[in-house]
């Protein structure tokens, strides 16, 4: 009993130490030491459980212990400190290396730290391949996803959504230019923040669109500019409109989109590549990449649209949107909720570090 009664006292001592050593460095990195913070008292407590025996007993008596020792302390309730033996068991233990990749533990490590709390609670409760992890924790880092974003991505499956468009880029485009403009086009876009019933008109689809932007451009991905809809363009004394038109910051080249109700049909291809000669003609500056052309339909054939795009001569690529997607069956987790551990995450250590 005497010794049990040493070693937790220790263990205690020690989780006060690195806490109070957090509290110290969090004014000049706040997210990382935290993670650092959570990860070492999930090792901590994972060690003395594994080797001691103590099992999940020690858990409460260490949430009760810490507020009673450090009453001033928030964020350490016993589903937080499950939270942190199970951020260990994901990220801190090396026996993980023959299980997954040495480079892609390493990745994974070092990404989370990057990311806030609830970011990382969301991505293991949904998200048991590391892969796919990884890229997601990539997405947060480069494009500021907050964690309501994060949780609609991982929803709408974003991962299996980029770079599967129908395109012609292969042929049409020098091959960096080719392979970053296929991979951030997406297939199928899921435009879910509104509602629209059937049946619907093309000019509906598009005013909602750009009602609700901010959500579009979410949905569109890093780099689209906004330059206007129903953009204007006059050929031969005859106008014409382009449904929306964006500029990318990072291929440096316009984009023309037209949506379009019901199937892809040959035709749009055609349309397609008009406006996109008429931009380059007359928008594009001469620094500027080719213009490409995006085709939205609520359904395609591939075989069709590979055949329409096959000798045309501008870049295009053909993808599905989706109105409305079903929401995964729901995923039981033996991690404490976001909300829960949210609640109790204000601290001196920093703010709210979920959003």
């Amino acid at each position: 009993m005497s010794k049990n009664l040493s070693l937790y006292a220790a263990l205690l001592d020690g989780i006060k130490t690195r806490i109070r050593q957090a509290q110290i460095k969090a004014t000049l990195s706040a997210n990382a030491e935290l993670i650092l913070m959570y990860l070492d008292v999930g090792r901590m407590v994972f060690e003395k459980q594994g080797f001691e025996g103590w099992g999940a007993m020690v858990i409460p008596r260490l949430s009760r212990d810490l507020h009673n020792e450090l009453a001033e302390l928030k964020g350490f309730s016993e589903r937080n400190i499950k939270f942190m033996v199970q951020l260990y068991k994901e990220y801190g233990l090396d026996d993980q290396i023959g299980k997954h990749p040495v480079s892609q533990l390493a990745d994974l490590r070092a990404r989370v730290t990057k990311i806030p709390c609830g970011h990382n609670i969301l991505l293991m409760q949904r998200l048991k391949d590391l892969n796919t992890r990884l890229w997601y924790m990539q997405q947060i880092i480069e494009q500021g996803w907050s964690r309501d974003i994060l949780g609609q991505m991982i929803k709408n499956s974003a991962h299996n959504c980029q770079g599967a468009a129908v395109t012609n880029f292969q042929q049409q485009l020098a091959s960096a230019q080719s392979d970053l403009a296929h991979q951030l086009l997406k297939d199928p876009y899921i435009f879910d923040f509104f509602t629209l019933a059937e049946p619907f008109h093309e000019r509906e689809l598009e005013t909602g669109l750009v009602r609700h932007l901010e959500k579009f451009l979410l949905e569109l991905g890093q780099g689209f500019a906004f330059v206007g809809r129903q953009y204007h363009l006059e050929v031969s004394d005859k106008d014409f409109y382009i449904d929306l038109l964006f500029y990318h910051l990072r291929l440096r080249c316009f984009v023309v989109i037209e949506l379009k109700k019901g199937d892809f049909k040959p035709e749009y291809a055609g349309k397609m590549n008009f406006y996109c000669s008429v931009v380059d003609d007359k928008l594009k500056h001469p620094l500027d990449e080719p213009t490409i052309g995006l085709i939205l339909c609520q359904t395609k054939d591939r075989i069709l649209a590979e055949y329409s795009l096959r000798d045309i001569n501008k870049p295009i690529g053909v993808s599905d949107y989706e109105l409305t997607s079903a929401l995964p069956a729901k995923m039981q987790s033996e991690l404490p909720s976001i909300a829960a551990i949210e609640a109790e995450l204000q601290s001196e250590l920093g703010g709210d570090h979920g959003r």
